[in-house]
């Protein structure tokens, strides 16, 4: 398909391009940015539109697969769905050191399927550690269980897969050398990894100490996930701090983080294991329950009690954090956006369908930054510290992931109490040389397939 788009504002940060031009879209990839008239089979005029490469979604959760194994696909509840309604043309799974299946697998299902948006997945530890027989994440693994987790996790990576993930919260039984000994996969191919920390609020110096100085020893490129839910409660400006101090010791350590001010996690997690509250200065009801027998309530101690004993998988949204806080983590250069979107049917947190659109709405036209520097933490930053190097960008020959959006009109809808609600103010979502997304409805929901790094 040959698509032509005219007299939008072109933005492509990798190429520190940022002026009105047409964009020509032939055969899934970019063709050119010709100055007249090219012959398309359509042709999109995007008079006061931004015209850019499609999000890029370095941290979210994918769905689980159906029972006979195919991917989950329904247009509404989906979260690849909401994903490709607010402009993300690849999504990034296995995060939190988690996976549905064997990440690699599960890219090969969506080659074999389509889906709706591009898929890269992370090898998750916390998946393959329990693959190796470690089913205890409070205590150690074996040599022999790190030795088994650590082959095939570097299995995955061979297999295409963008990096490996930690969730270093939800194994506490795992030390700093767990992890270096099961990311070596990662260090022999100059890979990504990535780790929600140990620990947060006071605590998250400590944590972010263990897992940079353990990077550092591996020597390859670091993602620190959703700062605004680890140093979102007050210690923002000093974490950011430390962050620029690892820096200059390796500038391949970056961060995201989503723009709300509640996180999301099940309620029988070791986020909620004794001594929370007193780490959050709360009470029970900043949790309310976002599925299973007492959707929409807030927690009282018996609901928490019987809740996390009987559903710990119930997913959660919790109310502790402080927005100016996650607004100042935009503050810092190496910090782009991630949703850290996750969907049980269409119930969880809203970031999974509004994380873009609300970041574009609330800090560019709320006047914190310009769109040039937005549309970079979207595409060009997640693009180079996954490798991702067709994707992210406009260069000549490089995917067609693009997205056409009203920049004075885009805004997230989805809210707590209903979180999939689509974003307004886009106009088109391109997946390789097709249109997925017309005017906020999903047109075609299988252009997508993996995005694998090799």
């Amino acid at each position: 398909m040959k698509i032509l788009i005219q007299n939008g504002l072109v933005i492509d940060p990798e190429n520190s391009i940022c002026s009105r031009r047409s964009l020509y879209l032939e055969d899934g990839k970019v063709a050119s940015m010709p100055e007249g008239e090219v012959n398309a089979d359509m042709v999109i005029d995007a008079e006061n539109k931004i015209v850019c490469p499609g999000f890029i979604d370095i941290h979210m959760h994918e769905d689980a697969l159906n029972p006979d194994g195919s991917l989950y696909a329904d247009d509404d509840k989906a979260i690849l769905a909401c994903m490709l309604r607010m402009g993300v043309t690849t999504a990034v799974g296995g995060n939190c050191g988690e996976n549905v299946c064997n990440p690699a697998d599960y890219m090969d299902i969506a080659d074999r399927e389509g889906t709706y948006t591009n898929i890269a997945m992370l090898a998750g530890h916390q998946y393959f550690r329990q693959k190796s027989g470690c089913t205890d994440d409070y205590g150690p693994a074996t040599e022999d269980q790190i030795r088994k987790c650590a082959d095939a996790m570097e299995d995955a990576l061979k297999r295409g897969c963008a990096g490996i993930s930690y969730g270093i919260r939800y194994v506490p039984g795992m030390d700093a050398q767990e992890l270096i000994k099961t990311a070596e996969g990662a260090k022999k191919q100059g890979k990504m990894v990535a780790a929600h920390i140990r620990d947060d609020a006071s605590a998250v110096f400590g944590a972010a100490r263990e897992f940079l100085d353990a990077g550092l020893k591996l020597n390859v490129p670091l993602q620190v996930s959703h700062i605004g839910s680890m140093a979102g409660f007050g210690q923002m400006e000093e974490f950011l701090s430390l962050i620029y101090d690892y820096r200059k010791k390796d500038s391949r350590i970056f961060c995201d983080c989503y723009p709300y001010d509640a996180f999301s996690t099940g309620l029988g997690s070791a986020t909620y294991d004794d001594g929370w509250m007193d780490r959050y200065n709360c009470s029970y009801d900043v949790v309310e329950l976002a599925d299973g027998k007492y959707k929409g309530q807030r927690c009282t101690k018996e609901i928490f009690d019987e809740v996390r004993r009987d559903d710990p998988q119930c997913r959660t949204i919790c109310y502790v954090m402080e927005q100016e806080q996650v607004d100042l983590a935009y503050t810092h250069p190496a910090v782009m956006v991630g949703s850290d979107g996750v969907m049980n049917m269409g119930a969880g947190h809203p970031r999974a369908a509004g994380a873009f659109p609300r970041f574009i709405n609330r800090y560019v036209n709320g006047g914190r930054l310009s769109m040039y520097d937005a549309v970079n933490r979207m595409t060009a930053m997640p693009a180079k510290q996954l490798g991702l190097k067709n994707k992210g960008n406009l260069t000549i020959g490089s995917d067609a992931d693009v997205i056409i959006f009203d920049p004075e009109t885009i805004k997230d809808l989805s809210t707590f109490e209903n979180p999939i609600t689509p974003p307004v103010g886009i106009d088109y979502v391109i997946v390789n040389g097709t249109p997925a997304v017309k005017d906020g409805r999903i047109i075609n929901g299988k252009a997508g397939k993996s995005a694998r790094v090799y």
